[in-house]
């Protein structure tokens, strides 16, 4: 096995994570496509650097007609940004005022309770119902301007049901902001609810199942006029050449390889979910690239994980949840050394009437 060296990283989500300096050699933390870059667009990363001497087109015109057809709709439907996360901030912008509310799923990604924060808005969080599904009602009942929602959701891996999906996009006092980050691993979707006037925006990224993390592409899929109003708040240039090229390759060529990768996924994450119940770690069920075991012994958990040279994502004190450890699905090279490691901790085997994918 081919291993790099890495550190913890040397942030923290709201306070959550423990921080430290060791190296590791596994690292399961962030939910990117530990196979690594499709090999077409690797190629057209080397090919593009002739041309990061000019600029890039301001809108990304030729990458929102890719993603268009990859999401079956037109191009004026489609907004693209730095990442995901960078489309959600212009949205936040476009679409609420300061000291406007923005509900959300409890626990979810944090990253977007920070943007409502830095765009003036409060955040008001929800928790999840006893089925792990979005409250639709008590959503609907905060009049929140915006309503975010993530599904599946970051970090449960739980998937927002078409019921509850249906009820906000047509009862939510506001626009309905659905984060499918993960959507691939999931295969399902809300983007079919988008329509003329519709008050859904669809966030997605070629961050996960297109393994881009790196070099930061997002986009979103709404009504016309939605699109429009994100986009100005936006701005120009989001997009750069390289990770341009880049994204239309894996879009139009490596198609392919992304399905496969996705369906390795979801083989290995039924795997790894048996495994992990033998241990006494069961997983929620999960629509993503992830699982997400709550357990009280989370904290060490991880630290014996981590002092085998395996990093998984460490939460403390989630609303409904407690302590609980997350860990990415990749190739079973690199779930093999994770069981092992809990192996050890728990001092149990993972025997599992199944054959690693």
């Amino acid at each position: 096995m081919t291993t790099t060296s890495l550190t913890r990283d040397a942030y923290r989500h709201v306070g959550r994570y423990v921080v430290d300096q060791s190296p590791i050699a596994v690292d399961l933390r962030d939910n990117t496509n530990l196979w690594g870059v499709p090999p077409a667009a690797s190629r057209a990363i080397a090919a593009a650097a002739s041309a990061a001497s000019r600029y890039p087109r301001i809108y990304a015109s030729a990458l929102k007609d890719a993603l268009a057809v990859y999401a079956g709709v037109t191009p004026d439907m489609i907004v693209t940004g730095c990442g995901s996360d960078d489309v959600l901030d212009a949205a936040l912008r476009a679409i609420a005022d300061p000291g406007e509310c923005m509900a959300h799923l409890d626990p979810t990604f944090p990253t977007a309770v920070t943007f409502a924060r830095m765009n003036g808005l409060v955040p008001v969080g929800v928790p999840l119902t006893p089925g792990w599904d979005a409250d639709a009602d008590a959503l609907i009942a905060t009049g929140a301007r915006v309503i975010y929602l993530c599904s599946p959701n970051n970090p449960t891996g739980t998937v927002v049901s078409r019921e509850s999906l249906e009820r906000l996009a047509t009862h939510a006092p506001g626009v309905v902001i659905v984060d499918e980050a993960y959507t691939e691993y999931a295969k399902t979707s809300a983007a079919d609810l988008v329509g003329p006037g519709s008050r859904l925006l669809i966030l997605r990224t070629l961050s996960k199942a297109f393994g881009l993390a790196g070099l930061r592409v997002g986009y979103a899929i709404g009504s016309p006029d939605l699109i429009a109003a994100v986009e100005k708040s936006r701005g120009p240039y989001k997009v750069n050449v390289v990770a341009e090229h880049a994204a239309i390759a894996a879009l139009t060529t490596d198609a392919g390889w992304v399905r496969a990768r996705v369906a390795e996924t979801i083989a290995n994450r039924r795997q790894l979910a048996g495994r992990l119940a033998a241990l006494g770690l069961p997983a929620l069920p999960s629509g993503a690239n992830f699982l997400f075991v709550p357990t009280p012994d989370a904290v060490s958990l991880e630290r014996s994980l981590w002092n085998s040279g395996i990093g998984v994502r460490l939460y403390t004190g989630l609303r409904g949840f407690g302590d609980a450890i997350r860990m990415t699905i990749g190739p079973w090279y690199l779930m093999a050394p994770l069981i092992q490691g809990l192996e050890r901790a728990t001092g149990r085997s993972a025997s599992f009437d199944g054959q690693p994918a």
